[in-house]
């Protein structure tokens, strides 16, 4: 009885066995081209790596050398020469020429160039938040009290990451506005604010005592 059954397993069995060597025949290169796909992109993700990291490294290093200069001048020229390869490390690099052309004394270039940054879509939120913030902050002798105060005040929105920072500089400017009590009434809310650093809140209580005014705890 087992016979008959046996041949019809082995019969079933070498059907399978033609069908699939016939589809394997067919279609087997698909399979191929696959498998080559996957090494060649796994090869390709890897070089593409391993160059990107070996040009954020000559940056890196070509940034380094540029600094090492005892001339500010001579250090924007070097820095200047420099190509930076994103958005993102262009920013970074107009930053750093911007801080070197404020140590030689050029605010004016400086904060033109901030301002660039700060201005220039293709760069992410915090770069260009991060430039306007040391634009502004470094333009007391350029701007005008009511540009820079605009600036601190669109900087100092709720959810922004340089909102404290912003804060703290609207008192300054409302101190040098001679507006003691509306600086005091920013200070004490600045020292109370949950998100505050040490840092800052100790800077903001030490004006609140130079302004005479006496450091609220909460």
């Amino acid at each position: 009885m087992s016979n008959p059954e046996s041949f019809i397993e082995e019969v079933t069995e070498e059907v399978r066995r033609d069908r699939t060597f016939k589809f394997m025949k067919r279609y087997g290169w698909i399979g191929v081209v696959v498998v080559l796909g996957i090494v060649g992109g796994t090869a390709w993700r890897e070089y593409q790596n391993a160059t990107q990291s070996a040009s954020a490294q000559a940056f890196g290093d070509g940034i380094l050398t540029a600094l090492e200069s005892d001339d500010s001048a001579a250090r924007v020229t070097a820095l200047d020469k420099l190509e930076a390869k994103s958005a993102d490390g262009q920013a970074v690099l107009d930053m750093l020429i911007a801080a070197e052309e404020g140590s030689a004394g050029d605010d004016a270039a400086a904060i033109e160039r901030l301002q660039a940054i700060s201005n220039n879509a293709d760069i992410p939120t915090i770069y260009r938040q991060i430039a306007s913030y040391k634009a502004l902050a470094r333009g007391a002798e350029i701007l005008s009290v009511e540009d820079r105060q605009s600036g601190f005040e669109a900087l100092a929105v709720a959810g922004q990451p340089l909102r404290l920072l912003a804060e703290e500089q609207l008192a300054l400017i409302e101190i040098e506005s001679g507006d003691k009590d509306a600086a005091l009434t920013r200070l004490q809310a600045l020292i109370i604010d949950s998100e505050v650093t040490s840092g800052l809140r100790r800077r903001a209580s030490q004006l609140i005592v130079a302004l005479g005014g006496a450091v609220e705890q909460s």
